[in-house]
């Protein structure tokens, strides 16, 4: 191995290590809480070579979040690769998202946190940049399943795969987010079970997406009424 490789790849080990550090302390305090002072001491470094990788602690709170999305695209990647039909597809991705949740809740509430008008602005253009490549990475992975469907003639020929695309992933994360902050009060006071309703309405918004012969195809697979 080089000198330069060598270089690199610790390079590479001490980022690791600077977002496994963040992560923990941005889930223990939260992004405002949080101080750079106490990342750097949980990395055991510097402050000053803390900054020599991020420019801000909104930049390091953003590259843990990719860190999630990372995740998450592995599990579309997953749940699209199945070989199944390209509607028990979109199903499947729905389902890995639910996933996602389920199991990597601490990630889910950074997505929605880094929605803040406030925090954005405090992050650099260079991050903010890549942080909108790797999203499109997944939104890729969601709009070519959807036009799959369009040239297969089992979804809309009028649907815009980006439009469609954006109000499932609307409909599910509103959902999720309910259930994430107020799962407990809509059980016991009009004992809703938010996991049924967020498969009810996956199923209906999909449905109205459907051609007829699209419609056949998704009964026949009986998608979305196991629950």
């Amino acid at each position: 191995m080089g000198i330069q490789e060598r270089k690199g790849r610790e390079k590479e080990q001490r980022r690791d290590e600077i977002l496994t550090a963040a992560e923990r302390v941005f889930w223990e305090k939260g992004l405002t809480v949080a101080t750079m002072d106490e990342i750097a001491e949980r990395a055991e470094l510097g402050k000053s070579t803390l900054y020599l990788y991020y420019k801000s602690k909104e930049d390091l709170y953003l590259a843990v979040s990719m860190r999630g999305g990372q995740i998450m695209r592995r599990l579309f990647e997953e749940a699209i690769g199945t070989g199944e039909p390209t509607l028990k597809l979109i199903w499947n991705l729905g389902e890995a998202y639910y996933r996602f949740f389920r199991e990597y809740r601490e990630y889910f509430r950074m997505f929605y946190f880094m929605e803040n008008a406030q925090v954005h602005s405090q992050v650099s253009p260079e991050m903010l940049e890549t942080c909108a490549a790797s999203d499109e990475k997944i939104w890729d992975l969601v709009f070519g399943l959807i036009r799959r469907g369009i040239e297969e003639g089992t979804m809309r020929p009028d649907l815009d795969p980006r439009q469609a695309g954006v109000m499932l992933w609307s409909n599910a994360n509103g959902l999720m987010r309910q259930m994430d902050r107020a799962g407990k009060y809509w059980k016991e006071t009009l004992g809703l079970d938010l996991e049924v309703t967020l498969r009810m309405s996956n199923r209906f918004l999909v449905l109205g997406m459907l051609t007829e012969r699209g419609r056949r195809q998704w009964e026949e697979m009986n998608l979305g009424m196991e629950q």
